[in-house]
């Protein structure tokens, strides 16, 4: 991709969106994200007072788990997302909402994506589950079907995923709900349906993108995640079995 992150180009109304954005966040978390989130903002160096700089993101995440954050025009087709994921370089679209935009969006801009994602790739064992959930996606890019049902996997994990602690409580680490004051709140609230991490349930299992989820999974370790992987791959590979048999 030849997109470049112009910093200098960001607009004041933009340094105030990352602002206002960041506020509300950091007000509504930190009893309901992952501790490890809070601490990967500090470990990246994000602050309200202005938009991060990948260049400077990158020379305090690399040296932590081998992952960079690299500038994106949007949403990219899913064969550069893994292949670049795969190769340890996270995707991040380089604008930012308008300030009548900021409770809503048809698609992630920049806060989602570099607030709600890159704090998260401070932590090995979880850049480890990414990087191999996406090489193993690169196996299956002629199979849509089959690629399908792997995002569902990614989805219900890195975007909209739950951790329940030793308490029973629910915590968040997925980026869309790390990035929404409204289903931040949901999530983790009686109101929401909770599952347990279940490999075969979540592939069985379509998503919401217009709106809230309307459930969620959640792990007890990033761990599990990890040892998951061999049960995504024998799942997978036992659709295109069928597939092929049928057709």
């Amino acid at each position: 991709m030849n997109i470049t992150q112009n910093y200098n180009s960001y607009t004041q109304e933009n340094h105030n969106v990352w602002a206002i954005l960041f506020d509300r966040q950091l007000k509504n978390l930190p009893d309901k994200a992952i501790p490890e989130f809070l601490e990967g903002l500090e470990k990246v160096g994000f602050s309200r007072d202005r938009i991060p700089d990948f260049e400077e993101v990158n020379q305090r995440l690399k040296p932590l788990t081998g992952f960079e954050v690299v500038p994106a025009p949007g949403i990219v087709d899913d064969a550069l997302f893994f292949e670049l994921i795969a190769n340890k370089q996270f995707p991040a679209t380089v604008w930012v909402r308008r300030m009548d935009q900021l409770d809503y969006l048809e698609e992630p801009d920049m806060f989602h994506d570099v607030f709600g994602h890159v704090p998260l790739l401070t932590i090995p064992v979880y850049c480890e589950f990414l990087a191999r959930l996406s090489s193993l996606a690169l196996q299956y890019l002629d199979r849509p079907d089959i690629i399908d049902r792997l995002t569902r996997i990614y989805w219900y994990t890195i975007e909209f995923g739950l951790f329940r602690d030793k308490e029973g409580k629910a915590k968040i680490y997925g980026a869309g709900i790390l990035s929404s004051v409204g289903e931040s709140k949901l999530s983790v609230s009686e109101e929401s349906i909770k599952y347990d991490f279940d490999v075969q349930h979540i592939l069985d299992t379509g998503y919401i993108k217009e709106t809230f989820q309307s459930q969620y999974f959640c792990i007890s370790s990033f761990e599990e995640l990890l040892e998951s992987l061999p049960q995504v791959q024998e799942a997978l590979e036992q659709l295109r079995l069928v597939e092929e048999s049928a057709a």
